[in-house]
């Protein structure tokens, strides 16, 4: 019960400061609102127990984590713009096998929505008898390398946040 105080209280605060009213019955509302969310969405919000470091963790590597994602989305668009104006020749595009490894279905969800979100990539299906994510990439020469960079960026922002 301990766990849903901190993320109660920061889902009372922010439904206030949308709302932009802090008397005691807009604060009674969005807590009764926090509280519904927190009870009905509590096996996503906090799967496993809250995952490596609790709430707390999962809060603070929230803003890594979309940095990286921005950054991601960045160089993508920057890649495909370069092909789009031949400015770069177009690679050996074609499908990548991901490994989906230790990944729980949260966490496989956010790492294809993180994949398709950037330009040159995108989620074409996920085999679960081979446990991979299959992603089209626009360059996939080295398919090897595209593996590397996705289990790079799961261990160093997402498993913190998404597991």
């Amino acid at each position: 019960m301990g766990r849903f105080v901190l993320p109660l209280i920061l889902l009372t605060l922010v439904y206030a400061l949308v709302l932009g009213s802090f008397y005691p019955a807009d604060l009674a509302l969005g807590a009764v609102l926090s509280g519904g969310l927190l009870y009905f969405l509590h096996p996503f919000v906090m799967p496993g127990g809250a995952g490596p470091g609790g709430v707390f963790g999962r809060v603070v590597g929230f803003f890594p984590f979309v940095g990286a994602v921005a950054r991601d989305v960045a160089v993508g668009t920057w890649e495909v713009t370069l092909v789009t104006l031949h400015a770069r020749p177009l690679g050996r595009s074609g499908i990548v096998a991901i490994p989906v490894g230790e990944r729980s279905e949260t966490g496989v969800a956010v790492s294809a929505l993180v994949a398709t979100l950037s330009p040159g990539e995108v989620l074409v299906g996920l085999d679960r008898g081979r446990g991979v994510m299959l992603i089209h990439v626009i360059d996939a020469a080295d398919p090897e390398a595209i593996r590397r960079r996705h289990e790079d960026f799961y261990r160093r922002y997402q498993r913190r946040v998404f597991p």
